[in-house]
């Protein structure tokens, strides 16, 4: 093999110079396909159809780092996995997601997502997850790792716990029990009591009514609140404000009438 510009060679085997002016061999020639020479169009890649799309949705190629409900240790995993074994406790991890379009009555503990359905009935005692998408009916406790996102008009009876809780628009929820999270992010209507640990954001035309305990709130012009709120520590209960049990009243004032108590310093 020499350079096709090259006007003399030596050969390898007997020494002696030649030009390599000779044709190629036709085996050499014809090294392309005969396609190759009328290249045909590509066809149009074809567009997914919703089926695809949300197959491609569910089952998300990958790893994801999980962690265990018994131990807490962590491990990584892939993510077509439907469960694993924790490697220090051997526990089961359940990591599949819930789509719920009917009614259910079974705990759920997973690392995967809860999806309940605009006619969906969620009725188990409690439920565990990385994520939460609520539309429809849920009369059980919820602890979220990741974000639970509500999109329901109604009452929810249990207890709701997340990382970040968000109201959608044009929902109006009302929580019957104490509602705790990190952060809580209201775009509709709710009533009910929150605990956040960091800061409650209520958007434009959102309303919030009821008790808040944060560190902080901003309500954005066209929002509102109505209702008791403690600035601060998030972890601040109405119990604290109150007087320890079996410690004396605080003293009233020297020119106040009788039985009167001086009132707690506001906080």
């Amino acid at each position: 093999m020499e350079y096709a510009a090259a006007k003399s060679t030596m050969c390898r085997q007997c020494g002696s110079n030649f030009a390599p002016a000779a044709r190629k061999a036709p085996e050499i020639k014809m090294r392309a396909p005969r396609e190759a020479a009328q290249p045909q169009p590509e066809p149009a890649p074809r567009a997914p159809s919703v089926f695809e799309k949300l197959e491609g949705f569910w089952q998300k190629r990958g790893s994801s780092v999980v962690e265990c409900f018994e131990c807490n240790a962590k491990q990584e995993v892939i993510a077509a996995a439907s469960s694993t074994t924790c490697p220090k406790c051997s526990a089961h991890l359940d990591l599949r997601d819930y789509k719920i379009t009917t009614s259910f009555s079974r705990a759920i503990r997973t690392h995967g997502q809860v999806y309940i359905g605009g006619k969906g009935d969620l009725s188990s005692s409690q439920v565990v997850c990385r994520t939460a998408l609520i539309e429809g009916r849920m009369r059980g406790d919820l602890h979220c790792r990741g974000t639970a996102t509500v999109n329901f008009s109604g009452k929810i009876a249990g207890r709701v716990s997340a990382n970040h809780l968000l109201i959608e628009r044009r929902c109006e929820v009302q929580f019957f029990r104490r509602v705790r999270a990190k952060s809580v992010e209201i775009r509709g209507h709710m009533t009910g009591e929150v605990i956040a640990e960091t800061v409650v954001v209520i958007h434009r035309n959102a309303s919030l009514e009821g008790s808040v305990t944060a560190k902080s709130i901003s309500v954005e012009k066209g929002g509102s609140f109505s209702g008791q709120l403690i600035i601060g520590s998030g972890g601040l209960t109405q119990a604290e404000l109150l007087p320890a049990a079996g410690s004396a009243p605080a003293a009233a004032p020297a020119d106040s009438p009788p039985g009167l108590i001086r009132p707690l310093p506001a906080t």
